[in-house]
């Protein structure tokens, strides 16, 4: 069986997608967020708030990040949420990823790093999007979106 830790990505949309995906999904589940300002995925969500995108962090660790509540898992969010952007060890990913196909989302985001190339499978056979091992902060720096 082979390692997840070691995947590399069987596919990833093309730009031209990405840059809808960074258009449309406006609000976005960040699943791992953490409290400390100097870890990638505070960084990353904070620049998506002054992006002007809805970010709504999960974390079961924690009551409020970037002054937003914060939900244990993305099954305890009482609305929709366009997208789920993943910050988890890749061993973490298929049960979020489960929940993010249950909720109905339109994509999921892996970050750097991430790669699950099984449940991206599942989530694309359920008509969900899946970029990995991509930075969302990058792509929107990099495509200029408004």
């Amino acid at each position: 069986m082979q390692s997840a830790l070691c995947e590399l990505p069987d596919g990833n949309p093309p730009s031209t997608e990405i840059q809808k995906i960074l258009a449309q999904c406006r609000t976005i589940a960040v699943v791992g967020l953490s409290p400390k300002e100097s870890r990638d995925s505070n960084r990353v969500a904070r620049y998506l708030m002054e992006q002007g995108y809805e970010v709504v962090p999960v974390n079961p660790g924690q009551r409020e990040i970037l002054g937003k509540r914060c939900y244990r898992s993305l099954a305890d969010i009482p609305f929709q949420v366009d997208m789920v952007d993943l910050f988890l060890n890749p061993t973490r990913v298929a049960p979020v990823v489960d929940q993010a196909i249950d909720r109905g989302v339109l994509v999921i985001w892996m970050q750097l790093g991430i790669v699950h190339n099984a449940a991206a499978q599942k989530a694309r056979e359920a008509g969900v999007q899946v970029v990995m091992n991509r930075c969302i902060m990058q792509e929107h720096k990099n495509k200029a979106i408004d």
